[in-house]
């Protein structure tokens, strides 16, 4: 593997970790419509939290955030709302943001809950 890939990994799973760690039931990992990917789904008090998971070396190109494009916000909330129809829930939905910054073993995790909402076309 390659080692932008394992680190994304790891990333990943201390995000998961994370989110267990605060109660949330973890419901799927890398959950994939076609080329489109939600990185976790969670659950916790009735709400379905589809959460991207940014992660870097280190913060000198800037927050993990900030590459989070509308393109990549416009392919999760089309992911979220085929998962949602999918499994044909009735949850309170909001859209996450886990960024981790920091090489594996110092990491610095900062979690933005309803960081941003769907496109328009895509309701809520």
């Amino acid at each position: 593997m390659a080692q932008h890939n394992e680190f994304g990994q790891i990333s990943e799973d201390r995000a998961a970790a994370y989110l267990m760690a605060r109660g949330y039931t973890i419901r799927e990992r890398n959950w994939r419509l076609g080329h489109k990917e939600v990185d976790i789904i969670a659950q916790k008090n009735g709400t379905i939290a589809f959460i991207e998971v940014k992660a870097r070396m280190s913060d000198r190109f800037g927050d993990p955030i900030e590459a989070i494009t509308d393109r990549k916000i416009k392919n999760l909330a089309q992911a979220a709302n085929a998962y949602i129809h999918f499994h044909r829930l009735n949850h309170n939905v909001r859209f996450d943001v886990i960024s981790i910054v920091g090489k594996p073993g110092d990491q610095t995790i900062e979690h933005i809950e309803d960081a941003f909402g769907p496109p328009p076309v895509l309701g809520r």
